[in-house]
């Protein structure tokens, strides 16, 4: 994570981009563990079925807290030490949550899910560090086997929650949550195989740049908008989710199934992803995803037999995958190095805080209007990315055409 040329190094970037991808994979894991688990826990603990989904609140709101200081914490003392710090954080939030479902506090599992918000904006920068030592035609690939680690991270979350649940405790939660700390544990052996460089001296740093010159470049903008959006869309409706599919008579297994699909669906096209975008560029891509979500909220409206929850989750995942990405790609193909640590910091404070109000509200939506509800609730951020993507490629189009 320095601002030197030699690093661009494709070997390098290959054996990294492995390591990230299994990370992604292990670690990844716990991240749909407590989405499944965040809403139903909080059911059974919470006095108010309005607060049910504040523990994924608390999380999300503490992701976007830590993103920028993370982000300045990595780009001072290197990926690794941050990618440590995060995953010894997360060892603690399922620590906390497995003893808030054996003392039955409500209070201690929103303090657990702090923890995992740490680690969730830790994990944000995977998909970042995978480009610190790629060449620029190999950054959009990178980017995309690092998400890809989240297709292993479906099958083992969804292991996680039906196998370990039971296994420890008669307590509900009480084994999945536990069995995070063996997660993390292995994922902090992992990281160890990483070869990032670490920063150069303070002295040696170019400066960054004036916000006012970096946001000129209309392309930042956009793609931190699409982002923004693009995961606020997803996060409201896959934490609303185990409870629209609880109130409409389902349990907690067919709840696990339709979010495990989801996420295969979020990470399995990432194999190919890259490569679209590499060829196309990232902005059809985003579209696409657009398209896509919009899909979902249609299926999502049509009715509320099983088969509606997979096929409008499966396109929730899909719709993410694509415009997630290729928000991503377009924001790492415009920022300079030496403005990596603010503008990565700055991106993924506005995707966690976007996050953290789609997660809030689910619960109140659901309360209030139900499944319904949340559906015509998601196409508000759905229709701001469009816009904002309308306009950046209008925009990027006059400028060719000025040239």
């Amino acid at each position: 994570m320095t601002d030197a040329a030699p690093m661009m190094d494709k070997p390098r970037a290959v054996r990294n981009v492995a390591v990230l991808a299994t990370m992604s994979a292990v670690l990844g894991s716990q991240l749909p563990v407590y989405i499944i688990l965040g809403g139903l826990a909080g059911a059974i603990l919470a006095d108010d079925p309005g607060l049910a989904t504040l523990p994924i609140a608390v999380q999300m709101l503490t992701g976007m807290l830590t993103a920028v200081p993370m982000s300045l914490f990595m780009g001072r003392f290197g990926r690794k030490a941050g990618f440590w710090l995060g995953t010894g954080l997360a060892m603690l939030g399922g620590t906390f949550a497995a003893l808030a479902m054996l003392r039955g506090e409500f209070w201690m599992l929103c303090f657990a899910y702090m923890f995992a918000g740490v680690y969730q904006a830790t994990q944000g920068y995977f998909r970042f560090a995978a480009t610190d030592t790629a060449p620029d035609e190999y950054k959009p690939k990178a980017i995309s086997l690092v998400l890809a680690g989240g297709l292993v991270a479906a099958v083992l979350s969804a292991q996680i929650v039906t196998r370990m649940d039971g296994a420890f405790s008669a307590v509900p939660f009480v084994g999945a949550f536990g069995f995070l700390v063996v997660v993390n544990l292995i994922g902090m052996v992992l990281i160890a195989f990483l070869d990032i460089p670490t920063p150069a001296p303070k002295a040696e740093r170019v400066p960054p740049r004036p916000w006012a010159e970096i946001f000129a470049d209309r392309n930042i903008p956009v793609a931190m908008l699409c982002a923004m959006f693009v995961y606020g869309t997803m996060t409201l409706m896959m934490t609303s989710t185990p409870l629209a599919m609880v109130a409409c008579g389902f349990g907690t297994v067919d709840a696990a199934g339709v979010v495990q699909w989801h996420v295969i669906a979020m990470f399995a096209p990432s194999f190919f992803t890259g490569s679209i975008i590499a060829r196309v560029g990232p902005r059809p891509v985003i579209a696409v995803g657009l398209a896509l979500l919009t899909a979902c909220s249609a299926v999502a409206l049509s009715g509320i037999e099983l088969h509606d929850f997979y096929i409008a989750l499966i396109l929730l995942g899909l719709g993410w995958n694509f415009g997630y990405i290729g928000a991503t790609s377009l924001l790492a193909a415009h920022h300079r190095p030496e403005d990596r640590a603010r503008v990565q910091g700055l991106n993924d404070f506005l995707v966690m805080g976007m996050m953290a109000t789609a997660a809030l509200s689910s619960g109140k939506l659901m309360a209030t209007g139900g499944w319904g509800f949340v559906i015509l609730a998601v196409m508000v951020p759905v229709c701001i990315a469009a816009l904002a993507l309308i306009y950046g490629t209008l925009l990027a189009r006059r400028e060719r055409l000025a040239a």
